[in-house]
């Protein structure tokens, strides 16, 4: 089945930095794009990044252009999400997306990870 694990989150003082994995499963990977959201504590959940299927294009949310990076390698069927000089308000539920890029719209969802960016 349809398997996105998201790891690496933790706990991380301001300026720190952490990478961010999920490893996909149960689908073709390489003709996914792939995104990263966010949710904090009564926040709406909110898009990150997104990389598309062959990895050429990124995009950023404006606020975390210059300390985020996406990256992926379809050889692993993983998707990372790099953050540096990471901020308390980069406090949140990371989630891990997965949408078809060819074909009939599919989406799917990891189970998040959690950020406390915290001194």
């Amino acid at each position: 089945q349809v398997q996105l694990v998201e790891s690496g989150g933790g706990l991380v003082q301001p300026g720190g930095s952490l990478r961010l994995s999920c490893a996909a499963s149960g689908f073709t990977f390489r003709s996914y794009a792939m995104s990263w959201y966010r949710q904090a504590p009564g926040k709406e959940r909110e898009q990150v990044a997104a990389i598309s299927s062959a990895g050429g294009t990124t995009n950023y949310a404006d606020s975390l252009k210059g300390r985020f990076t996406i990256s992926r390698d379809n050889a692993k069927n993983t998707v990372y999400l790099q953050m540096n000089s990471l901020k308390p308000e980069d406090t949140a539920v990371y989630y891990c997306n997965a949408v078809s890029s060819k074909g009939p719209r599919r989406d799917y969802w990891g189970q998040g990870t959690q950020v406390t960016v915290s001194s």
